[in-house]
């Protein structure tokens, strides 16, 4: 029987159920480490972690409910010292910037080798940051390109909805040539030289959600 008090208690949450029991199959066999509650959304996932408080609370970007982030935000809002590995099939540099800007500790992506997986879980625990070198290569990437205003972004979401300029500027209560500004500055800033590009852009590097 593991010995509760030296164990890395985990919390898993993920949305697929095939993804959790192959995470906790892999934690609950080693010596060291053990999954006390899996979560399905980011609601339980912040409602089991106030319930264990876990060393290590292993974190999908993507869930029901409340996503990774917002997950990030709430919990170490309440509980700063709280540790997240963020685990995830999403590399997009926005994505990776958003959650260790947030407070997570570590970002991982759902390929990397099982050896890995532990090795980041077990460094976490000890409050070490850990981030694969494509992971913290495109971190720093992210760190050098201009980031987008609350308005550009809101902007943003609309452009990717197919919305013109006269509808975006009625949505928001600003002129056209307002709406048709920030369009300009958002192409500047993804370095795209179309509406459709940008789109693409800004969900590749997970701006937006489509």
């Amino acid at each position: 029987m593991k010995d509760m008090k030296s164990g890395i208690r985990v919390v898993l949450a993920d949305d697929h159920p095939v993804v959790r029991d192959g995470l906790a199959a892999m934690i609950n066999q080693q010596a060291d480490m053990e999954v006390v509650a899996e979560a399905g959304d980011g609601d339980e996932a912040i409602a089991l972690f106030e319930q264990h408080r876990p060393d290590v609370l292993v974190l999908d970007l993507r869930m029901p409910k409340r996503d990774g982030v917002a997950v990030v935000q709430y919990v170490l809002a309440k509980n700063p010292k709280a540790r997240i590995l963020v685990m995830t099939t999403y590399d997009g540099d926005e994505d990776i910037f958003q959650c260790l800007s947030q407070g997570a500790k570590g970002y991982l992506l759902k390929d990397a080798p099982r050896t890995e997986i532990l090795s980041a879980i077990r460094a976490v625990s000890e409050d070490r940051p850990y981030t694969s070198s494509t992971v913290a290569a495109k971190a720093l990437q992210r760190m050098t390109k201009p980031s987008l205003t609350q308005r550009e972004f809101d902007v943003l979401q609309l452009v990717a909805q197919g919305r013109s300029n006269k509808d975006i500027a009625r949505r928001l209560s600003i002129t056209e040539g307002t709406a048709k500004t920030h369009v300009k500055a958002i192409l500047t800033k993804l370095d795209a030289i179309s509406r459709t590009e940008a789109v693409a852009v800004a969900h590749k590097r997970g701006l937006i959600h489509l």
